[in-house]
This record gives C-alpha cells, sequence and structure tokens, in this order.
C-alpha cells in the first residue's frame, strides 16, 4: 500500500464492502411483496428503513403508528417474513453469520488482546468509572480507527456520536487521526454528532439513525454517556421505576441498531457509591443504572486510573472473554499501550 493511499481516507464503497449477503433487506422490498408504497413511507417516517428492523418492533407498536391498521400490520409483517429468516438456524449457520463481526483496534495492543481484537461490531460495549478515568477517550480514538480499513483493524466506516454531558472535542480527533496517518478533515466529516439535552431527545436521535445508517456504511455508534441524562430528568425513588422503564426501551433500540447494521456501539457509564459494599471492598463504588443497564450491555469494562497518565481496564463481564486487566496510557494521539 502507497503512503498516499493510506493519507486518504479508504472508505470503500458499501458494493464493494459485501460481495456476499446484503447485511440486512430495505424495507422497500415489501413492495414487491404487494404492500402499498404509501405504507411503507409511514414505517419509514416511523424509523423502520429495514425487514430486519420491522421484525424487531411489536405488533402492537406497529398498529400505534398512523395510518396502519391491524390488517395492514399482519399483512406487512407476512411479506417481510417471506424476505428475512427470523427463525431458527443451525449452530453453524450461526457461526458464519459471526464471520461478519468486525473488531475495531482501540490503538492500544494490550487493550485489543483483553477484548479479543477489539471493539466489537453487532452488540453493545460499556465503558464504567470514575471521571478522568478514560472513557471519553477510547471513545475519541475509536472515532478514528472506525474510519480504518479492515486490513489495518479498522472497521471501514463512518462513526454517529451522541453526545449528553458536552465531552465531545473535534480538535481532540485531530492529532489522533495525524497519528494513524489520516486526514484529519475527512476523519472529521465521517463523524456525525449530535448533542443531546433530554432523555426524549437522545432517544429521538437514535430513532433518526437508521435513516442514516440504511444508506451509508457506519460501523459505530458512541453514546457518552448513556445515562447522565436518566439521572437528571429523573429523580427521586418514586420515579425510578418509569426511568428504568424508559432507559430498559432505549437500550432496547441499541441493541437493535447494533445487531440490524452490523454496528459497534460503544456507551460510557457513570459510577455510584456503594454504601453497601462493605469494610472489605476497596474501592465501593458500582455502576449506574441497575440490573436494566448490566443485562442490556453484551460486554462491560471497569475502567480506573492508574499512574500518572496510565489506565487500568478490566473486563467486568463479557460472554466470550475472560476476566483479566489491562493497562493502557491516554497520549496526545489517544489511547496506546502503557510505557514500562
Amino acid at each position: 500500500m502507497k503512503a498516499e493511499d493510506m493519507n486518504q481516507l479508504q472508505l470503500v464503497e458499501r458494493e464493494e464492502i459485501d460481495d456476499e449477503e446484503e447485511l440486512f433487506e430495505a424495507i422497500d422490498k415489501l413492495i414487491s411483496q404487494g404492500i402499498n408504497s404509501g405504507d411503507v413511507k409511514k414505517l419509514q417516517d416511523a424509523g423502520i428503513y429495514t425487514c430486519n428492523g420491522l421484525m424487531m418492533h411489536t405488533k402492537k407498536h406497529l398498529t400505534g403508528i398512523k395510518g396502519l391498521s391491524e390488517a395492514k400490520v399482519d399483512k406487512i409483517c407476512e411479506a417481510a417474513e417471506k424476505i428475512v429468516n427470523f427463525g431458527y438456524m443451525t449452530g453453524s449457520d450461526a457461526l458464519i453469520r459471526r464471520k461478519a463481526v468486525i473488531r475495531i483496534t482501540t490503538g492500544s495492543q494490550a487493550l485489543d488482546e483483553l477484548l479479543g481484537g477489539g471493539v466489537e461490531t453487532s452488540c453493545i460495549t460499556e465503558a464504567f468509572g470514575e471521571f478522568r478515568s478514560g472513557k471519553t477517550q477510547l471513545a475519541h480514538t475509536l472515532c478514528v480507527s472506525t474510519q480504518l480499513p479492515t486490513n489495518m483493524n479498522g472497521g471501514n466506516g463512518k462513526v454517529a456520536y451522541i453526545d449528553t454531558e458536552g465531552t465531545f472535542r473535534p480538535d481532540r480527533i485531530v492529532p489522533i487521526a495525524e497519528r494513524f496517518g489520516m486526514d484529519p478533515g475527512a476523519v472529521l466529516d465521517n463523524i456525525i454528532y449530535a448533542r443531546a439535552y433530554t432523555y426524549e431527545h437522545q432517544y429521538n436521535l437514535l430513532l433518526g439513525l437508521a435513516a442514516k445508517m440504511s444508506e451509508e456504511p457506519f460501523r459505530l455508534l458512541v453514546v457518552d454517556s448513556v445515562i447522565a441524562l436518566f439521572r437528571v430528568d429523573f429523580t427521586g425513588r418514586g420515579e425510578l421505576a418509569e426511568r428504568q422503564q424508559k432507559l430498559a426501551q432505549m437500550l432496547s433500540r441499541l441493541t437493535k441498531i447494533a445487531e440490524e447494521f452490523n454496528v459497534a456501539v460503544y456507551m460510557t457509564n457513570q459510577v455510584i457509591a456503594d454504601p453497601g459494599g462493605g469494610v472489605f471492598i476497596s474501592d465501593p463504588k458500582k455502576p449506574a443504572g441497575g440490573h436494566v443497564l448490566a443485562h442490556a450491555a453484551t460486554i462491560r469494562l471497569m475502567f480506573r486510573k492508574g499512574k500518572g497518565e496510565q489506565r487500568v481496564c478490566k473486563v467486568f463481564d463479557a460472554p466470550n472473554l475472560p476476566e483479566a486487566k489491562h493497562v493502557f496510557q491516554i497520549t496526545p494521539g489517544g489511547i496506546a499501550d502503557a510505557k514500562d
């Protein structure tokens, strides 16, 4: 690969990315199954752009869309079932499907090894820890590394960033892009950014993403942080049940985006003091969001401060990774291996 080529951002056109099967079936294919184009438009207005996404909604939710009766919804679902297989498959088929999963480098070789190759697409990776523990720095590094070609452990795709705490810094992206030998302007052009101010705004931003992801190859969605607005908009124990229900809906939406579009979802989480942690626990803090958040995240990473610019990342929970920890470092060029 020539140096000039490496400097240029290599976002391959969608047709070239996947010569095998498409990751998802566009909602327009329902028209060929006898569904009225007006009804397809109503689905798109409700944020449903793929047949895969349609099958992830309940009929109750679909009948809530203006202009869709129960009879129409039944007909639409029947048509979608003919296009997408949502039934059983063999373990071998599941293994073949897993080959579509891309692992995106974190910028640190030790951290990549800890994660089995990098941050996985098609699932939610959650990073929790105190302030200044490196969660947002990893988000910024991933914004750049996701755009690297797949042969350089990148995702070869665009990035969506939802910011609830006002911590996204485009000027921070510039030195990270330069470290990876990429054009900072092109890297920034391939990041779409939104600042959310309420939990409802945050949810609506997620709904609007389906349209963009069905048209362009996205590989990363960052939510920094997932819980902040819920902690502000819901107060006291009286509103806790409603908060957890709304949070569950948001996390369900994130899971569906991850699987529908083969996108890596990286979300940061805050910690809360755990007075019941006991005398023997040196650091009595636990991640916010309770069991709802714990069950939604596929991979949970615990971040804490180390010496100087060093940070420690521990695999807290993962279905396919052993519990282990590694030290990494925050540098001007983003996350990197710690120097001894």
